[in-house]
């Protein structure tokens, strides 16, 4: 038997309080499934980080656009998706933050925040248009819970 799928949409104005609004929405649900303390927070800092450049670099700031937040619950993974109506960008053409050059700049980091925290990071094009900002965070292992152990013969 294999689990459905569930998949929470929250479309978000473009409004500096949207980025609390997605990371908390990101930690309740890392925490409903059962994420460590660190993960859960690892999880709502990148959701953070992502929610920040939709509403600065995506949407521009511009409160006519939306931000929309998209938690996928599978049965081995969690993927969050934070899309923003901007014109998109190339990561190619993002600096490396930690190269000397760049170690001192005020922004930069919040991509690399986002690959690090998360098991798989992608950036891909929004449908309809703008960015879509993909993390993937793998389940903790649950215990079985059959009862039984394994024993190994000699």
């Amino acid at each position: 038997m294999t689990q459905a799928t569930q998949r929470l949409e929250v479309t978000l104005d473009t409004l500096i309080e949207s980025v609390d609004l997605a990371e908390g929405i990101a930690t309740r649900v890392a925490e409903a499934v059962g994420f460590a303390e660190d993960d859960v927070h690892k999880l709502g800092m990148a959701v953070r980080e992502g929610a920040i450049n939709a509403f600065t670099y995506g949407n521009c700031q511009d409160p006519r656009k939306k931000i929309k937040l998209v938690v996928e619950f599978e049965p081995e993974k969690l993927v969050i998706h934070v899309m923003d109506q901007g014109g998109g960008f190339d990561m190619c053409n993002i600096p490396d933050p930690l190269a000397e050059e760049n170690l001192m700049r005020t922004s930069g980091r919040g991509l690399f925040l986002m690959r690090a925290f998360t098991d798989e990071f992608h950036v891909q094009r929004a449908p309809g248009g703008g960015t879509d900002l993909v993390m993937v965070k793998l389940l903790p292992h649950r215990p079985s819970g059959n009862g039984t152990s394994k024993s190994h013969a000699r």
